[in-house]
């Protein structure tokens, strides 16, 4: 069988790869916090034809005859750049401008981590409002706790800062710190996280372990922006275009199949 019929095959699996990842960037485009996504190719093995030259010596040829045996993916990673900062005068939605992620506790106990401020209030099992994602899951101070309306405060008189301290206003207008603040942190290689379904994502040991902010030096704060929501950073125009060139590939992989098969069909046809 000749190798460019795998060697082709190889070409459209990764470009249908392709296609998925663009497709779900244009999916995503109005999801708050959502970063675009990109897929990378690496080359397979390739094979050694000849390498010494048809001299009496047979000496080393100066290059050699290898054929290279198609492609494959190598990583679908993230652009973290910033995303636009929307006005929504929603009094639970943030936007983070910077770096840092929001924590948040999953069904499962285990700590994950957003860019999508799109939170709102929720009463716990235990009757406490709580600051829950638009899944309902908690939002959780720098301490791992969750963010609660003191018993006997309204939440409409809750009051989060640009720094992300968190206090509320007692009945003659005055600012009452609660010493708690969200707990925003940061990873060496963000691209390296787990992506999860609802926007979450899980340190891995290619993102290396959460920093808080404020407890590691040399950390840029985030800002917080309260009425905001961060947008997604995916630009519709780019994507139409790598969708188009993904398209234009996965057709000329198709031709070498078929010009292959062709090519085999005229080799079995001669007559002996």
């Amino acid at each position: 069988m000749m190798r460019s019929l795998y060697t082709a095959a190889t070409g459209m699996i990764a470009q249908q790869t392709n296609l998925d990842t663009i497709s779900n960037n244009l999916s995503n485009v109005n999801t708050t916090g959502y970063k675009t996504e990109r897929t990378e190719f690496k080359s397979l093995l390739y094979q050694t034809l000849q390498t010494k030259t048809t001299t009496a010596n047979g000496a080393n040829k100066p290059v050699g005859a290898q054929v290279g045996l198609g492609t494959r993916v190598a990583a679908t990673m993230s652009n973290y750049t910033q995303g636009a900062r929307e006005e929504t005068e929603i009094p639970t939605d943030f936007a983070l401008e910077g770096k840092g992620f929001f924590a948040v506790r999953g069904v499962d106990g285990q700590t994950y981590y957003t860019r999508n401020g799109n939170f709102s209030w929720s009463q716990d099992s235990n009757g406490n409002t709580i600051l829950a994602t638009s899944e309902g899951l908690p939002v959780l101070d720098s301490r791992g706790n969750t963010i609660r309306v003191p018993r006997g405060v309204s939440s409409e008189s809750m009051v989060f800062s640009s720094n992300g301290t968190i206090g509320y206003k007692d009945a003659t207008g005055n600012v009452v710190s609660l010493n708690q603040s969200f707990g925003i942190y940061q990873f060496n290689n963000p691209a390296g996280l787990e992506k999860m379904s609802g926007s979450k994502l899980a340190a891995t040991a290619a993102s290396g372990n959460p920093m808080l902010e404020g407890q590691n030096a040399g950390l840029t704060k985030t800002g917080v922006y309260q009425g905001y929501i961060e947008a997604s950073n995916v630009q519709v125009a780019d994507e139409m275009v790598n969708m188009i060139i993904a398209q234009r590939a996965y057709e000329l992989n198709s031709k070498a199949i078929t010009t292959s098969d062709s090519m085999l069909e005229t080799a079995n046809n001669l007559k002996r």
